[in-house]
């Protein structure tokens, strides 16, 4: 039976496509994006969290883990991931809820089940349901069969992807999405690899071939002044889209609400500097794109 690691499911979304949507979040993302708001999406397993502001310090967790993965010092949890089996007897064990498990497995059926309940809400608003991430295409062939799902019951579905990926997970999941919500973050492709980890060659190359499919595209721009709200960058991607049939272009300006989870999954956020850009300038870049003939809006 198959399964797919998912990190969350969020009801009642309207930023993620057309209407009110459920939003599917698969865990696994070939990215690393120094801005990235959900890093507990980044690794393609189960992770443990742990929430210091709720942590007391009563080593409950610590005397449950069997494999001595968990010590406590000075009310301070530390976890060494090369010991854990994510048995979650530490979770069980904290009265506090501050410890929790970030990836749970599940199944087509499972998924049908939750998204199924929210439809009222989709027929009324013309919504449907958004696979997010993470990644989707990381675990494409589960994508791709409950996209069908969805579609044959007549729900819409919504992929939310940063391209990176072969074109034939594109090609297998096409046909059963109504639309594509593709980022495109940098142009220059040493300036990508250095702020994501990966070139960019690939998703440039997927975002002209999917057009070319006739799929339905809204290009979003993550903005972040000082990497990438720059002039330059901001007409290269307006050229590279200027043949590209595009339904809109989102401008999505930078914020830091993930940034507190880097502490709960062990990480240090890279970001303490970032910071969006300024509403003159965010409408500076919609005159632009508006001015190539795009359909623009700032945020989702």
């Amino acid at each position: 039976m198959k399964t797919a690691l998912i990190f969350n499911i969020q009801k009642f979304c309207v930023h993620d496509g057309p209407g009110i949507r459920t939003t599917v979040f698969f865990k696994g993302c070939p990215l690393h994006c120094l801005w990235c708001h959900n890093p507990e999406s980044q690794g393609f397993s189960k992770q443990v969290l742990w929430t210091q502001e709720k942590c007391t310090g009563c080593r409950r967790c610590e005397k449950a883990c069997f494999q001595r993965a968990v010590s406590v010092n000075e009310s301070i949890a530390f976890h060494d991931p090369s010991r854990c089996q994510l048995c979650e007897a530490c979770i069980d064990a904290c009265i506090n809820n501050a410890r929790e498990i970030a990836g749970d497995e599940y199944t087509i059926s499972q998924l049908l089940n939750e998204i199924e309940k929210d439809r009222p809400f989709y027929e009324q608003s013309k919504g449907g349901v958004t696979f997010s991430g993470g990644e989707v295409m990381s675990q494409i062939d589960f994508a791709a069969e409950l996209a069908q799902a969805c579609k044959d019951r007549g729900i819409s579905v919504v992929i939310d992807t940063c391209g990176y990926a072969p074109f034939s997970s594109f090609e297998k999941i096409m046909d059963s999405v109504e639309l594509f919500l593709y980022d495109i973050k940098l142009m220059d492709p040493a300036l990508h690899q250095r702020y994501t980890g990966k070139d960019n060659g690939i998703i440039l190359e997927n975002l002209k071939k999917l057009a070319q499919s006739g799929a339905r595209i809204n290009l979003r721009v993550p903005l972040i002044e000082g990497i990438n709200a720059d002039d330059r960058n901001i007409r290269d991607i307006i050229e590279f889209v200027q043949g590209i049939n595009l339904v809109a272009v989102n401008l999505l300006p930078y914020h830091d609400i993930g940034k507190g989870k880097y502490k709960k999954i062990g990480g240090n956020y890279q970001g303490e500097t970032l910071i969006p850009p300024s509403d003159a300038r965010l409408n500076e870049i919609k005159t632009m794109f508006e001015q190539a003939k795009f359909n623009v809006k700032i945020g989702g």
